[in-house]
């Protein structure tokens, strides 16, 4: 890579992952996950750039390019991956910002390792981007950022997008470092929120943090305005509907089927293994129907993926023991000779097998605690262009907003999961396709292209002038 970028993307990770050859060489590939299918098309259109981690501790990596993507590795200590990454960021701000379903750790050690990351992020996109460029940085491990960026490159275009939930102002009062957090976030032009709810919590934290008023989406500063405004991510629409129609994932999808012993239903659940997913949940749920007899055996399936995720955080590896164990409970108590009520894979899958799984799916279990978006229930409704098939959807999960035709759950509530786990498998083909054609509609027009270009062209169009005007006029009143 030679020069500066005129568009850079700022995020924890870089968009490869790196992997061992057979003859020990090492190389990149392009990391599955829909921010990288969504921003790499407009990077390579403007030949931008992408500043991140490579996922190596101690390991200093020049410049590089892969797939069209000029890539700027910043460096992490193992130290720092501890402290900032595992600490900060997923023992302190995950929890805080998914409504406390698991107690947030405060230890200054973590904020001291978190503020010294963000600013190396900041150093290295003032560097790389070229005079009046356009820097998008993504998510809440780099929240200080965007002010750091500004005071060192005021000349910049920043955006901000968080991939979370923002919290309500009484949970995000309780961070000791609150105010840091916050400018770090209004040195963006714009700051962007998975839902409005998001993008109003902000504005009235603002308000009652700093005392800067708002009007609408804008929060005026003594010198600028900055936009607030909700972009919902999805899912890229068409690979995936073209993915789900080749005949080697159909055949698949109906192999799956007949290794599960061919039931009548087959129901599935695709998540990280993170405390905020509602996985014991929807197990329990799955387990009493069992027990009350309300499904028989053979009758139906539960198949749960929980890919791999931060297994060094205590939190997480007593989530994963705990799992098992349910799932271990739940098959000794009601497994006959030949059926096998729930299948547990505790590992990560391909982007074919899961379209097959998906496929292969006649109910989808989505029942989150708390999600800002779940890109899940879109790549399901994406891969069921047959109408058939439906999704239980927690009505905690940002996608409940926009896909009203799922069966709509409160996870902390059982009884209501299993009621409409029931009604899913019991819906007449008719009512399936109903609620499926429409929420494939919503998803093939809100696809993440859409996404993308509705927030760059939202983050480059500038402010207005009678926005100006107002903020003059809200700071004289």
């Amino acid at each position: 890579m030679t020069g500066r970028s005129s568009f850079l993307i700022v995020a924890n990770r870089l968009p490869v992952d790196r992997t061992i050859e057979p003859d020990g060489t090492a190389s990149w590939r392009r990391s599955p996950g829909g921010l990288v299918t969504a921003i790499a098309p407009v990077m390579q259109r403007r030949h931008g750039a992408w500043a991140g981690w490579h996922g190596a501790p101690d390991e200093k990596l020049e410049p590089f390019e892969q797939g069209g993507m000029n890539l700027i590795p910043v460096p992490l200590s193992a130290r720092e991956v501890e402290l900032y990454y595992e600490g900060f960021s997923n023992a302190t701000l995950w929890p805080l910002y998914h409504d406390v379903v698991a107690p947030p750790v405060f230890e200054r050690e973590m904020w001291e390792a978190y503020r010294e990351v963000n600013e190396r992020f900041a150093n290295a996109a003032a560097e790389a981007a070229e005079e009046g460029a356009v820097v998008w940085v993504q998510d809440y491990q780099l929240q200080l950022v965007p002010a750091m960026l500004r005071r060192i490159r005021p000349d910049l275009r920043i955006g901000f997008f968080l991939h979370i939930p923002f919290p309500p102002v009484e949970l995000f009062w309780r961070l000791p470092w609150r105010k840091d957090l916050v400018e770090g976030l209004l040195g963006a032009d714009l700051v962007g929120f998975q839902l409005p709810g998001g993008a109003s919590n902000f504005r009235r934290l603002c308000r009652r943090l700093l005392g800067l008023p708002y009007k609408g989406n804008e929060i005026f500063l003594d010198d600028r305005v900055v936009r607030t405004q909700a972009f919902p991510i999805s899912v890229d629409f068409g690979q995936l509907d073209a993915l789900v129609r080749d005949p080697n994932i159909v055949a698949r999808a109906k192999e799956i089927r007949m290794e599960l012993g061919d039931p009548e239903h087959v129901l599935l659940g695709v998540d990280r293994l993170d405390y905020t997913k509602g996985i014991g949940q929807r197990l329990e749920a799955f387990g009493e129907l069992l027990k009350d007899h309300r499904l028989e055996a053979g009758e139906a399936v539960f198949v749960q993926i929980a890919t791999p995720s931060r297994e060094r955080v205590d939190e997480y590896r007593r989530l994963r023991d705990d799992i098992e164990l349910q799932v271990g409970r739940i098959n000794g108590e009601h497994a006959q000779l030949g059926y096998q009520p729930v299948w547990y894979f505790h590992q990560s899958y391909d982007h074919e097998e899961l379209a097959a799984l998906y496929l292969a799916a006649d109910v989808m279990v989505v029942t989150p605690l708390r999600d800002g978006m779940n890109l899940v229930a879109k790549e399901y409704i994406s891969c069921h262009h047959d109408l058939h098939g439906a999704l239980v959807l927690s009505e905690f999960a940002g996608a409940a907003d926009e896909l009203r035709q799922a069966y709509l759950v409160n996870p902390y509530d059982v009884e209501d999961v299993k009621r409409q786990m029931v009604a899913a498998m019991r819906a007449t083909p008719h009512e399936l396709a109903r609620r499926m054609r429409t929420m494939r509609r919503r998803v093939a027009t809100y696809d993440v292209d859409r996404w993308a270009s509705e927030f760059l062209t939202a983050l480059e169009s500038p402010a207005s002038e009678p926005s100006m005007r107002r903020s003059a006029s809200w700071r004289s009143g």
